[in-house]
């Protein structure tokens, strides 16, 4: 079973419903960027410091930061990881390899949760967020898409994506992606 990975999709394809269910039966390390970045700056590191600054402003937290955030978690890691929220675009996959190259753990799959527009737009306006309507959510799938094109197309190279139908129940999709790692 492979234990290095990666799950990509677009917002409300259930990406990290499923990075918890499979972090939580096989006991990897679940590094949902978010999650990493609340961690650390409520863990008042000189990381989480930088971090904490540059958030209060309104702004995005570098990729250097969030890579070396990354790193911290992955050095302290013993069974295995996933990665969810990370990278987003071939500049930040292109250093994620270095380092991931560096500490010798190189990532060994790629899942890409395929969701139609219209089950992720009906699903998204279902959470009730108020900053969720058909137009922001449209918005926010086509810059999903214009990011993570080319990331696709990097890790279909390489021969390590696996595309998974999400447009089913949590427990289908999940079998699928037990089956492709498996």
């Amino acid at each position: 079973m492979k234990n290095k990975l990666l799950f990509l999709g677009p917002p409300g394809a259930g990406k990290g419903t499923q990075a918890n269910l499979y972090c939580k039966k096989y006991g990897l390390d679940h590094l949902s960027t978010g999650d990493l970045l609340r961690d650390e700056v409520s863990s008042g590191s000189v990381l989480g410091i930088k971090a904490a600054e540059i958030m209060n402003k309104g702004e995005l937290v570098s990729d250097d930061l969030v890579l070396s955030i990354v790193e911290g978690r992955l050095l302290n890691t013993k069974k295995g990881w996933l990665l969810d929220g990370f990278p987003r675009n071939v500049n930040q996959a292109s250093s994620l390899e270095k380092l991931l190259e560096k500490i010798n753990q190189p990532l060994e799959a790629v899942i890409l949760i395929k969701t139609a527009d219209d089950y992720l737009i009906k699903r998204l306006l279902e959470r009730g967020r108020q900053d969720d309507n058909e137009q922001v959510i449209i918005n926010r799938l086509k810059i999903y898409r214009e990011k993570t094109s080319p990331l696709i197309d990097l890790y279909t190279k390489q021969g390590i994506l696996e595309g998974i139908n999400g447009n089913a129940d949590i427990d289908v999709v999940f079998s699928c992606i037990e089956k492709a790692l498996g």
